[in-house]
């Protein structure tokens, strides 16, 4: 079975709580705000994932690699209408041109946010354009890479007086991890139990 169709099978339309690290945070979830990523898959032979990288000057995760994403708005339908507008204002990725995968399993962040991962294929090559006001850059990571977890090394840490966990991955000059490298870890463990 090819990644892509492994991919597919593992994702879900529900709202089940699976969270790789940050296993405290279930207990108190009704506080978390809603939020949602688009995890854009690009349509090649060797599929690719777009990740933005954040401007350094940015109060909330200054300079860190993440999927197009943010809070669901009030107008937003749900997370799959948040994670479509949220990439068109990030990188002018047309809606349109998005054709949905399934839900990924929600990540609950020690910031407060129950992300909802939607997970889609784009076309290769779009012309993105990045807003300067929450993206620096852009870059396209293979597929393959993303899902190794050969590539992930979990880490440990002192946040905010407590001891977290979280994965920390390295392609090329650029560090994901945090949010984004958890909500990638959990799309392996789902796709290993296929």
């Amino acid at each position: 079975m090819s990644l892509i169709k492994r991919l597919e099978t593992a994702l879900h339309p529900s709202r089940e709580i699976e969270v790789e690290d940050e296993r405290d945070i279930p207990q108190g979830a009704k506080t978390h705000r809603e939020a949602a990523v688009l995890v854009p898959i690009t349509q090649r032979d060797k599929p690719g994932v777009i990740l933005t990288q954040r401007p350094e000057w940015l109060n909330s995760h200054p300079g860190q690699v993440s999927f197009p994403g943010g809070k669901i708005d009030a107008g937003d339908a749900d997370a799959i209408a948040a994670a479509l507008r949220e990439a068109d204002e990030e990188l002018a990725i047309p809606p349109a041109k998005v054709d949905i995968m399934g839900i990924a399993d929600i990540y609950y962040s020690g910031s407060g946010y129950a992300i909802t991962p939607v997970v889609a294929s784009v076309p290769a090559d779009l012309d993105l354009t990045p807003c300067p006001n929450e993206v620096e850059d852009w870059f396209e990571v293979p597929l393959d890479f993303l899902l190794d977890p050969a590539n992930a090394v979990r880490k440990q840490a002192t946040w905010n007086g407590q001891e977290r966990s979280y994965y920390d991955m390295q392609w090329q000059n650029r560090r994901i991890w945090g949010v984004t490298a958890g909500i990638i870890a959990n799309l392996v463990r789902r796709i290993e139990a296929v």
